[in-house]
């Protein structure tokens, strides 16, 4: 006998039912994991937990979702089925998976996390390891775009681990981005990530010179990007981040302070390699000038301020 066909609404209905039966709980709600647990709750996931390091901002956003707070992470693991992180740095991802203590490793068997940040391979393995000896999953989920996209549900993600586990996480993966690219075991999508920041990182800094040196020889600026974006001087940070760098207007998408960072890691995995990249390296250093200077949270835009002349740092 031939089934019965369903209907769009139908069909419908039901990924809405199943949706709004899965558990998701996301540490770390800056930038990004807020406006990750804003799309998630707007698109029917069930956002049970937030947490953050600032206990202020996680319950600003448990308010605004009608979601719990909650104080240790345990309680976060307890939470969900899901557990989204996104933090700083290894440091930071080391903590949250502790061996011991308050950690998101407790009574987490079964539990399947999905690690945003951009932190060293090393580490991702790490997480992943604790997280197999107790019988959880671990993937990479490393992002290669924004606030605005976080936001939208229209990232760019790239996939670590085992292929099982990315199968379960695929429709809550699908429901934050517009394109998933899974990349193979763990450890792979953090080394990607870091090489498509490396070459951001410096074709940002290649574009803030371009355009300084234009005005410092009073160029018009303006004909100056338009030859650019019709010539090998063209990039996709040319459209993001030149006119940010002429107004200097540097409201921050991606900070600085991360662009040292991300730039770091892609310099030790080739130091590790035995490759040479003295334009990353540079790269490096005129990011964690702006650090220094304090203008870490600055938009990675603000790398322009180093370079056009007459600018008061």
């Amino acid at each position: 006998m031939q089934k019965p066909a369903i209907d769009n609404s139908t069909l419908a209905q039901q990924i809405f039912s199943e949706m709004n039966q899965t558990k998701v709980a996301i540490v770390g709600v800056g930038r990004m994991g807020a406006n990750m647990a804003r799309r998630l709750h707007e698109v029917g996931y069930q956002v049970t937990a937030v947490f953050d390091a600032r206990a202020e901002s996680a319950q600003l956003l448990a308010a605004e979702l009608g979601c719990a707070a909650p104080a240790t992470l345990a309680e976060v693991t307890a939470a969900a089925e899901f557990i989204i992180t996104v933090v700083t740095d290894d440091q930071a991802m080391r903590a949250i998976f502790a061996a011991d203590g308050d950690s998101l490793l407790v009574d987490a068997a079964g539990k399947c996390f999905i690690n945003c940040a951009t932190v060293s391979p090393q580490v991702h393995e790490e997480i992943f390891h604790a997280c197999e000896n107790i019988g959880a999953a671990a993937l990479e989920a490393c992002m290669a775009s924004s606030i605005t996209q976080a936001r939208e549900g229209t990232l760019y993600l790239m996939i670590g681990g085992k292929a099982g586990d990315f199968a379960r996480a695929q429709p809550l993966l699908e429901a934050l981005s517009s394109a998933l690219r899974y990349v193979g075991e763990v450890g792979q999508a953090a080394k990607v990530k870091a090489l498509v920041n490396m070459v951001m990182n410096s074709n940002t800094a290649a574009l803030a010179e371009g355009l300084g040196l234009g005005a410092a020889l009073g160029l018009d600026l303006d004909m100056l990007k338009e030859i650019f974006s019709q010539t090998g001087a063209n990039s996709r940070v040319l459209q993001t981040d030149g006119d940010d760098m002429i107004a200097r207007e540097h409201d921050c998408y991606f900070s600085a302070s991360h662009a040292a960072k991300d730039s770091g890691i892609a310099n030790q995995l080739a130091a590790a390699a035995g490759v040479a990249v003295p334009i990353s390296l540079a790269t490096e250093a005129q990011y964690r000038k702006m650090v220094t200077l304090g203008l870490g949270e600055l938009d990675k835009s603000g790398i322009a301020e180093l370079t056009f002349p007459g600018r008061s740092i």
